[in-house]
């Protein structure tokens, strides 16, 4: 009669353990994946979280690798978040706000802070990275309501993007964070585009947020880091709202790119292959003085018609592909 019991107890046991030793899987399945599970009640946007950077991860049959790379510069397509995820944790444990300025993205070390320009309509904000998203095809960040509105898109629901990282807040709020900073083989610093001076006027704002005032003397689309670090919040506290004004592409494209090679045979190959999605163009271009042959589709009209063209890409086998905007 004693038996029974012991029995109970080693099933129990045995069930703890499995529970357990799946509990960092599952955690990161639910802030990979921005799975809804249940409600919380909104807690204070600066609970601490934690510095990481995270090893190689597997989203809807595409791998992503995060990494440190304070030369991170890339245009596309941004989304924002809100209300399902308002008040649970981040990917890096703190509690997502969306009231506050923040962002998710998919390889950044957490926290880092980024300049979003909106190339529609010129507005920059500095915002921190603090979650890990987005996870639809299209997308290379995913932003809080409040940033949406504050960079003007919150109604579209999408827009055009150019995000670079500012290495200065970044490095800061990595130490801030506990995080020990460990570049391997670190890119070039590229060399500055050349800049050209543009007649500007102001623009109607949303209710609640500042307008930079231009410095005197600069160019339209310069960036002061010295001047941006010294405005960050470093640690857990947001940054604040300040939006400025710069210089932007009349016409911003809209395209697909399915890959890019060294070897102009490579892209040629890839062009055919995908002549029964639509017609593929090799663009050439120059990467630190080497040669480099791009494979794109479009331009596209809109974002959804881009959106379209990715699916079929990736229908394709080609799960390396992702929207660009070129100018």
């Amino acid at each position: 009669m004693r038996s029974r019991p012991s029995g109970i107890l080693m099933f129990t046991t045995i069930v703890c353990g499995l529970i357990l030793s799946g509990c960092a899987e599952t955690e990161f399945v639910v802030h990979s994946a921005k799975r809804i599970t249940g409600s919380a009640e909104p807690q204070s946007p600066t609970a601490s979280g934690r510095y990481k950077v995270g090893k190689p991860y597997k989203i809807g049959g595409v791998w992503y690798y995060p990494k440190v790379d304070y030369n991170y510069r890339e245009t596309g397509i941004a989304s924002w978040y809100g209300d399902a995820f308002h008040g649970k944790a981040t990917a890096n444990g703190e509690v997502f706000d969306m009231n506050a300025v923040s962002a998710a993205h998919r390889t950044l070390p957490l926290p880092s802070v980024v300049r979003v320009i909106n190339l529609k309509n010129g507005r920059a904000l500095k915002v921190r990275v603090n979650d890990r998203g987005p996870f639809a095809h299209g997308r290379i960040i995913d932003l809080s309501r409040r940033a949406a509105q504050l960079l003007g898109f919150e109604r579209q629901g999408t827009a055009k993007v150019r995000v670079e990282i500012i290495a200065a807040d970044s490095r800061q709020m990595a130490n801030a964070n506990g995080g020990r900073i460990v570049e391997k083989n670190p890119h070039p610093v590229p060399k500055p585009a050349p800049t050209s001076r543009v007649s500007s006027a102001p623009l109607s704002a949303p209710n609640g947020f500042k307008t930079a005032p231009p410095d005197k003397g600069a160019e339209p689309n310069a960036y002061s880091e010295k001047s941006a670090s010294a405005q960050s919040s470093i640690g857990g506290a947001p940054l604040d709202e300040t939006v400025s004004l710069v210089a932007v592409p009349k016409t911003s494209g809209i395209f697909v790119q399915a890959g890019a090679f060294a070897r102009y045979e490579n892209a040629n190959r890839l062009r055919a292959l995908l002549s029964s999605v639509g017609e593929a163009k090799i663009y050439q271009v120059k990467v630190s003085k080497q040669p480099f042959f791009r494979v794109r589709l479009g331009p596209a009209a809109t974002v959804e018609e881009a959106d379209a063209i990715l699916a079929k890409v990736f229908a394709s086998g080609y799960e390396n592909a992702r929207i660009i905007i070129s100018d």
